[in-house]
């Protein structure tokens, strides 16, 4: 990359291949170059035929002899004086292999022409492709000449031996057409070449086509393919002789044309090597020095890392900036099919709130372009900072010096490139000279997204450490089938599955063993290993379509499972229906990408995957917990929340913070478990764990498995920093809740009155409804002032006193089709309700009645369990209200079991 001063990149020109040498250069000039303007005359070319008993070399390769052809000496004998229309010259192979010379110079005599006649009749004979066509055009038989005069015809020529004005049939045909005799001889020299190059022996001319065609030409002009084959009578045979493959290089000097034809292929191919060796040698050296370059920079990662790590305890409570880059650095395959690319890497906006430690200053690198009115809202927000602790919103200050927005001037020059945002910052040099300067002097380092390898690029042109994962070791395990193989690791509860599937068979025959040894799972997933979110998994209720699952529970019901017989007959059974029933049955998430199985099962098994049982009970709730694994190697639960799934069963449209679905003390045991595994492999920074939890359906019992493993920093953990940021709360993954100060009001009764004694403030549970997945395309249609103008007046905002209410994160003002939206409160319902309401109010003042845009919270019939205006409620709350009430069903029976377990502790803690 090459800049001038004061001006943007430029791109350097592509390589350019140096000049060739002009193949013309190759091409024999002299009297064919004359001959081809018709300024020299054909007969002035034609060279006398070489004596008798003296052979002609010929480059022309040796076919297999069948027979011998008479000698030249006898070509007098062969012209027929009453029929002198026909005349045959003999051919080059005549001269080649009729006659012998030793090595004194002697030459053997040539066979008699008694022996072609006997030789053809004992044997069948190879026929070269001349041959063929003499047979073809049927060439009249030299017989005895009969006494009765006959009408002239046009003369059959052969064209094997030059035509000259001593042959026999040159001067009859010259005596017979001596009026056009200047027009017939034109015709003539490009006939004979055609012929001779395409090694065809002989063709009858048509004299009075020939004096016509010269006549029509220019005096220059040189005749077509087309004129000279219209002068020839047997034109049909002579076309389809010319057709055929390689006969170019048969004619007479055929092997010599195509040599030098080779010679010439040769001399360009050394030419390109030539003149491209110095490209092909700099493409090496690029190569090289970019694998030198992807060396150094994971040989600098790990050593700053160790240097991060020897002093983490004096970094993380001084005062340090940390570069949050929020880059989706997945495969390119996966990167092409993420919409809006740009918008989903610009989803973690509550990144800027690690501003809530002092000490902290943050550089987030954006994206996209935000325009002055966005910058000016985030000014705003951040500058709630004082205004939150104190409840008076008089207090808000101006923080724009300890954070900065940054967006790399490269966003727009690899349009459709799909480059994740480190690539495209790496490119961007004055981004890069800003962030040197803005380093200057600073404890500093920097936490990426979804690791590549030009985060570590950027880490190293920057001299600042990356806390996160080496690309490779993220790209490894955070696969579906990845994941599993740290949860067999950390030893952790995980569904019934296989991973690692490459083939059909594999699938089939994985496939069946797992329906045969878990018949009580209904619903069985399949996961895609480098995809993302819920657009790589399909599933399938494989026992409501399993024609012989009857068969199967009454030969179990009377043999058991154990019987070898039966579960070999069960398997084969299985097995055969399952192509069919895969095929009708599953069910992509993303139908758009994949509408049918085949278009899933090809990437499927292109990338690998997994095949996971779903859970065999009506009460499931999924939920994700955010851990670090910081440079000392310690493991520590930062976020944790309970997905919600309005846009279907599998993928998350949002979450509730923090998770009440799983006792704290079991979760942080499963996750410091998966810590230590993840640790163990190299991973480094912030992950998140996928689980699901359900009631086993015999037992009662509750039963968490580990479902997935994201090596990120995860949109659900930005959200966290955005609630605490709010509530200047505090979130303690290991006893579940989030606690917030109470505002001025509530803790007035309570405040002290003597001077310089302050007892920390009361506080109380906070939860949220967070989701940074809201879309609706009629957003586009307001301005996000108005919009935010119009919540404002219809009641949709944040107390800073009671610290409850709806923060919203803004990503992009072009399209602007989607946005997050916190909702705070005290109790879950409450929150629902509002979130609902705010959705609501949001579609109404933005849609028309006949609004036919998109949604992810368009209204629907209403529900018996939540009415709004007891007209709508919504797919997002409705949805979520199962998940809900899944959460809050599965929250008392823990502590009920809890109770009903310590029942001191219950008492002293009601009392």
């Amino acid at each position: 990359m090459i800049q001038k001063p004061g001006k943007g990149p430029t791109v350097t020109k592509p390589w350019a291949l140096p000049a060739f040498h002009s193949l013309a250069e190759n091409i024999p000039k002299g009297a064919l170059s004359l001959s081809g303007q018709r300024l020299i005359l054909p007969a002035a070319k034609r060279a006398l035929p070489a004596p008798p008993g003296v052979s002609r070399a010929a480059a022309f390769p040796e076919f297999p002899r069948q027979h011998k052809e008479p000698a030249v000496g006898e070509i007098s004998s062969r012209l027929d004086p009453e029929n002198t229309n026909i005349i045959t010259f003999p051919k080059p192979k005549e001269a080649i292999y009729g006659t012998h010379s030793s090595g004194k110079g002697n030459i053997a005599p040539l066979p008699s022409s008694n022996s072609v006649v006997s030789t053809r009749k004992s044997k069948p004979e190879w026929r070269s492709p001349a041959q063929q066509l003499e047979s073809e055009v049927h060439i009249p038989s030299q017989t005895q000449p009969s006494q009765t005069a006959q009408p002239f015809q046009d003369p059959c020529l052969d064209w094997d031996i030059a035509v000259h004005q001593k042959a026999p049939g040159f001067l009859v045909l010259q005596h017979h057409h001596h009026s056009s005799w200047g027009s017939t001889v034109g015709i003539l020299e490009p006939t004979e070449k055609l012929l001779k190059d395409h090694t065809i022996p002989s063709a009858t001319l048509n004299s009075q086509k020939s004096a016509q065609i010269t006549s029509e030409l220019d005096f220059k002009e040189k005749p077509t393919k087309s004129a000279v084959l219209s002068v020839i009578k047997n034109q049909p045979a002579v076309e389809k002789l010319l057709k055929r493959a390689g006969q170019s290089c048969r004619g007479r000097g055929g092997s010599a044309g195509a040599a030098a034809h080779t010679q010439r292929q040769q001399q360009w191919a050394a030419a390109v090597i030539c003149s491209s060796w110095h490209s092909w040698s700099h493409l090496a050296r690029l190569r090289n020095a970019l694998r030198e370059a992807r060396h150094r920079h994971l040989e600098n990662f790990y050593s700053r890392a160790k240097h991060l790590a020897a002093n983490w305890n004096r970094i993380r409570t001084s005062r340090r900036t940390i570069i949050h880059i929020p880059s989706l650095g997945y495969s390119q395959h996966v990167r092409e099919h993420i919409p809006d690319l740009a918008v989903q890497q610009n989803l973690q906006m509550g990144r800027l709130c690690d501003i809530l430690d002092a000490n902290v200053d943050v550089i987030y690198i954006c994206p996209l372009a935000l325009s002055e009115e966005l910058l000016q809202y985030y000014n705003k927000l951040l500058g709630l900072q004082a205004a939150v602790r104190s409840g008076n919103p008089e207090d808000m200050a101006d923080l724009q010096d300890r954070f900065k927005i940054l967006t790399p001037e490269a966003i727009n020059s690899f349009p459709e490139h799909h480059m994740c945002l480190a690539t495209l910052l790496r490119y961007s040099p004055r981004t890069m000279q800003r962030l040197q300067a803005l380093l200057q002097g600073r404890d500093a380092y920097m936490i990426g997204g979804v690791p590549h390898l030009d985060d570590l690029a950027v880490a190293d042109e920057l001299q600042v450490p990356l806390l996160g994962s080496e690309p490779a070791v993220a790209q490894l395990y955070s696969t579906k089938s990845g994941s599993k193989r740290i949860f067999a690791s950390a030893g952790v509860p995980t569904p019934p599955g296989e991973w690692d599937i490459h083939s059909r068979e594999q699938l089939l025959r994985a496939l069946s063993q797992l329906v045969l040894d878990n018949l009580g799972v209904q619903r069985w997933l399949f996961k895609v290993d480098g995809e993302r979110g819920g657009d790589g998994t399909a599933f399938c209720d494989v026992i409501s379509h399993l024609e012989c699952y009857p068969w199967i529970q009454r030969e179990w019901q009377g043999h058991g499972p154990e019987v070898c017989r039966a579960r070999e007959l069960a398997l084969v059974k299985i097995s055969q229906e399952l192509p069919g029933l895969l095929a009708q049955h599953v069910q992509p998430v993303n139908e758009k990408r994949f509408p049918t199985w085949e278009k899933f099962l090809q990437t499927f098994l292109t990338q690998g995957g997994v095949i996971e049982a779903f859970p065999f009970s009506a009460s499931v709730t999924n939920l994700t917990v955010d851990l670090l694994i910081e440079p000392t190697g310690e493991v520590t639960l930062v976020a944790s929340g309970d997905q919600l799934h309005a846009e279907g069963p599998l993928r998350s449209s949002g979450t509730t913070i923090p998770q009440r679905s799983v006792d704290p003390e079991v979760l942080q045991v499963l996750c410091l478990k998966i810590g230590e595994a993840c640790k163990s492999k190299g991973v480094l920074g912030y992950f998140s764990v996928d689980f699901v939890a359900f009631t086993h359906p015999q037992t009662r019992e509750q039963q968490v498995w580990a479902t997935d493993l994201d090596l990120c920093y995860s949109d659900q953990l930005a959200l966290t920093q955005l609630l605490l940021y709010m509530t200047d709360g505090n979130l303690d993954c290991g006893s579940s809740p989030l606690q917030g100060p109470l505002g001025p009001k509530e803790s007035k009764s309570q405040r002290v009155q003597h001077e310089g004694t302050k007892p920390p403030a009361p506080s109380s549970p906070r939860c949220a409804v967070a989701s940074s997945q809201l879309r609706h395309s009629s957003l586009s249609g307001i301005s996000y002032n108005l919009l935010l103008h119009t919540c404002q007046t219809r009641g949709v905002g944040f107390d800073l006193q009671e610290k409850q209410g709806t923060v919203f994160v803004l990503y992009e003002d072009q399209k602007r089709h989607s946005l997050g939206m916190v909702t705070i409160g005290e109790d879950l319902q409450g929150v629902l309700l509002t979130f609902a309401r705010n959705l609501f109010i949001i579609h109404q003042e933005i849609s028309a009645p006949n609004m036919q845009g998109e949604t992810n919270f368009k209204a629907l019939p209403a529900v018996d369990s939540i009415k709004l205006n007891n007209l709508y409620s919504w797919n997002l709350l409705q949805m979520a209200i199962r998940d809900i009430e899944a959460i809050l069903g599965v929250t008392a029976e823990n502590k009920l079991r809890w109770e009903e377990e310590q029942p001191w502790e219950a008492a002293a803690l009601k009392e």
